[in-house]
């Protein structure tokens, strides 16, 4: 107060002084003069001035006009005087900041100080005001005590330059933060120090092992644990617990912390009834049958709060956005119970004018409207905005989606609904880089943009080619064909596929299909495809194995017995889809299931069918979402119906499912989990002549190929614990994730009979690995590691570090892989 005071003195004085340096008589101002400008222009400074040429000058007017130039910010110091019936004013300008040097800031970035900087109009090329530094001192000065570091200092250094210019620097010295010594509560005697501490973040004298735990002093925390405590007594019926008092006392040197809390717990209460009383709007029976505070339990503060949050969201889905729920406790002493009062006011129904869409630079407005559930003009619900939040984080093309409700100035029952999104990159070059003991090096290629020049509509030209694939595929997808939802897509393609390099047995195709597909939205969460797809097969059989003969000899020319096969099939499909996941790309929670079922028409060359299941739940470990435990399962079977030429048809073997990869088994080379081809030899016996005949079937031989060649039933699962990526900032957790992993499955043939074949003698002439039973499950593969998905402007990379933990003998493993595309 004194010193407001003596800075008024100050101002009056000086003002006086240059009054009478005007020698404190008016005049009529014929010419004014201002002195001293360097980088101000005369014109601005003369608009700065509330005095023009003709204007009658008293000591008033020359207040005003030192006040007036002061306010412009330009200007360190002013004089004004008189030349007759001139008005001079001298000024000396404010130096300008020519350069901003930050040293010694590790606790506080240089964004969040040039943030700070800012809004105190400290940044480079303008005017340094000097009064503005010292508080910036005291107020880092203050966080850096907040957060127990009481030795730092902050100093603002001013170096002149030529041209009225100045460097400033900011020198940190922030110290060591002061440990926290001991921890003391007093009046507790119901829980006892051990408990009370166990719910406390500050900690003392925790072991050496315990890194995690926080022993520095830092006032926020400790405000967050008398919260806590005050939460864990509350919760259990001490409605009137109270901290009375917090001392924080510090050693001489400043280097340790001692922390006292006297707390009251008072006494135990039970709920004895519980009311609901104001506008309830007819909803009053269905309240009261959910509520979750029941009469004769003890009290529990967190019960409360979620009752009245759960009134409130409830309300707020009939348009009731800005609900009033008061609970008003009734204290009865004697017996120590409390009624309490649930007062609700829903207040005035809220309706949406106008729902406004930023941050989509590259997206339509229209085509997120598609998703948006919460209508104009009609009445706000949260649940629909939550819903359609939900609806948006799935497309793949948006990276984060967030809303508020503004209201509209003079109408108490009209908001405005403002969606900010920000997009990632939606479309992907997909390609792939991987090494394997047998496959060696791969390559593959493709492009796919799923929200085409901003419609949301999915395009997709793959050119790829691999090792063993080369592959033209255009498809096309319409997710809103109809303004109810209803999608429509449809695929041209043609492929080369050459299973030995895939991992698979030894054999060729070639492929022409063309299909569509019409999507039906059930509800926000589920809908049901289906499709219908043409192919043309051609497949060529290098080298026979007994589990693809019996497909491969229904087509045969047997005048032409080493020609390709060929076959036409009509595949009939139909999937339903689900999804309650929080993102599109790198989910943290939510689920997703798809089931699907397909089968080739009666009138296909081919009769078979395949079903497939893949769920996904995603369960988040921490409030913001960085812990995440993902679980996952596929299963999948197939088989062939109805007979040709009197034999019962089966699933073709280049239907079969394959395992291994970073789609299926990691540590694993691409489809080489499964069974291996079985090669059958007779054996032969020479007759008197040197004619070979052959012998019982008990002497035949059997071969084993060094290739999987699938199975028609499969088990994939796996468990995965998401963690924050070290080195990565949460602001990239969209763009980047880290996970530990433990992949188990199987692929296995239940039309296999190992009975035919295991007491056969086996050629291990080219192979060396046994004969397995392919038709049991049992034999299932795991593997365990590291994975790093980017989500880079060329697409996703993921980087797969695997180690098998359980393998067969034979079984292609491999450490590392790498892949770009989508695989996730």
């Amino acid at each position: 107060m004194k010193f407001k005071q003596l800075v008024a003195a100050g101002l009056m004085l000086s003002v006086a002084g240059m009054a009478k340096s005007a020698q404190e008589s008016e005049f009529v101002v014929s010419d004014i003069k201002i002195e001293g400008l360097q980088r101000v222009a005369l014109g601005a400074a003369l608009t700065y001035l509330p005095v023009k040429v003709g204007d009658e000058m008293n000591s008033f007017r020359i207040a005003q006009a030192i006040r007036s130039l002061y306010a412009s910010t330009h200007f360190e110091s002013i004089e004004v005087l008189r030349d007759g019936d001139i008005l001079v004013v001298k000024v000396k300008e404010r130096p300008t900041i020519s350069n901003i040097i930050l040293e010694g800031n590790d606790d506080i970035k240089d964004e969040q100080l040039q943030e700070s900087l800012d809004g105190s109009n400290i940044r480079l090329g303008e005017p340094l005001d000097k009064t503005v530094l010292t508080s910036i001192e005291n107020g880092l000065k203050d966080f850096y005590y907040s957060i127990g570091k009481y030795n730092a200092d902050v100093s603002a250094i001013i170096t002149p330059l030529p041209r009225n210019r100045v460097d400033l620097k900011l020198l940190f010295e922030e110290g060591d933060a002061a440990k926290i010594e001991q921890i003391n509560i007093v009046g507790n005697s119901i829980f006892d120090d051990a408990t009370l501490f166990e719910q406390m973040e500050l900690k003392f004298d925790a072991p050496w092992w315990d890194f995690l735990s926080e022993t520095r002093y830092q006032k926020q925390t400790l405000t967050g644990d008398m919260e806590t405590v005050t939460s864990y007594y509350k919760d259990r019926g001490y409605l009137k617990f109270d901290i009375e008092s917090t001392q924080v006392s510090m050693t001489p040197e400043k280097a340790g912390i001692y922390v006292t809390l006297n707390i009251d717990e008072g006494e135990q209460y039970k709920v004895s009834e519980v009311e609901l009383v104001g506008e309830l709007l007819g909803h009053e029976d269905y309240l009261k049958l959910v509520l979750p505070i029941t009469p004769g339990e003890l009290y529990n503060q967190a019960e409360v709060t979620y009752t009245e949050e759960f009134i409130s969201k409830y309300f707020g889905r009939f348009g009731y956005a800005y609900p009033s729920v008061t609970t008003i406790p009734d204290i009865n002493e004697e017996d120590k119970t409390v009624k309490l009062t649930l007062s609700v006011d829903p207040g005035k129904r809220i309706y949406v004018r106008r729902i406004n869409f930023e941050g989509n630079i590259g997206t339509a407005d229209e085509v997120l409207r598609q998703s948006v559930t919460q209508m104009e003009g009609a009445w706000l619900s949260n649940a629909t905005l939550e819903s359609s939040k939900n609806a948006l984080s799935r497309l793949t093309y948006m990276e984060s989606v967030d809303f508020d409700t503004v209201r509209l100035p003079g109408e108490d029952d009209k908001v405005d609904v403002n969606f900010s999104v920000k997009e990632q990159a939606s479309g992907s070059f997909n390609a792939g880089i991987g090494y394997g003991d047998r496959t060696k090096l791969s390559l593959q290629a493709g492009i796919q943009q799923d929200n085409f020049l901003g419609t949301g509509k999915r395009i997709a030209l793959n050119l790829s080619t691999t090792s063993y694939q080369k592959s033209a595929q255009v498809s096309y997808t319409d997710p809103y064909f109809t303004i109810d939802g209803i999608s429509l897509g449809g695929t041209i393609g043609y492929s080369e596929f050459d299973g030995e390099s895939a991992g698979f047995i030894q054999y060729n195709s070639k492929q022409y299909s063309v299909g569509a597909n019409v999507g039906y939205p059930i509800d926000e969460f589920n809908r049901i495809n289906f499709g219908l797809t043409y192919s043309n097969v051609e497949l060529f059989q290098s080298t026979s194995y007994e589990q693809t003969t019996r497909f491969y000899n229904q087509f045969v020319d047997e005048s032409n017995p080493d020609d390709s096969i060929k076959y036409d099939s009509f595949l009939a499909s139909v999937a339903w889809i689900r999804s309650t996941l929080n993102r599109g790309v790198f989910p943290t929670a939510g689920s997703s299931q798809r089931a699907s079922f397909s089968i080739t028409t009666p009138n296909s060359d081919v009769n078979y069918f395949k079903t497939e299941v893949d769920t996904k739940f995603y369960f988040p470990l921490s409030r913001n979402q960085r812990w995440s435990f993902l679980a996952r399962l596929k299963l999948g079977y197939g088989n062939g119906y109805g007979t040709a030429n009197g034999v019962d048809q089966i699933l073709p073997f280049n239907q079969n499912f394959g395992a291994g990869g970073n789609d299926s088994l990691r540590g694993f080379e691409n489809n080489t989990v499964g069974p291996r081809g079985v090669q059958l030899t007779p054996s032969p016996i020479f007759d008197i002549d040197g004619n070979v005949i052959y012998g019982s079937p008990v002497n035949d031989t059997v071969t084993i190929s060094s290739r999987s060649l699938g199975g028609n039933a499969m088990i994939l699962g796996g468990v995965e614990l998401i963690v924050p990526t070290p080195f990565v900032e949460a602001d990239f957790d969209n763009s980047v994730r880290t996970s530990l992993f433990v992949d188990v499955g199987n692929v296995w043939d239940t039309e296999f009979r190992y009975d035919r074949y295991k007491d056969l003698t086996l050629n291990q002439q080219f192979n060396n690995d046994p004969l397995e039973d392919y038709s049991d499950y049992k034999l299932y593969r795991a593997s365990g590691g590291l994975s790093v998905q980017w989500l880079s402007p060329m697409g996703p990379m993921v980087f797969s570090f695997s180690k098998a933990i359980e393998s067969r003998e034979g079984d292609d493993t491999k450490f590392f892989s790498f892949n770009i595309g989508q695989t996730f």
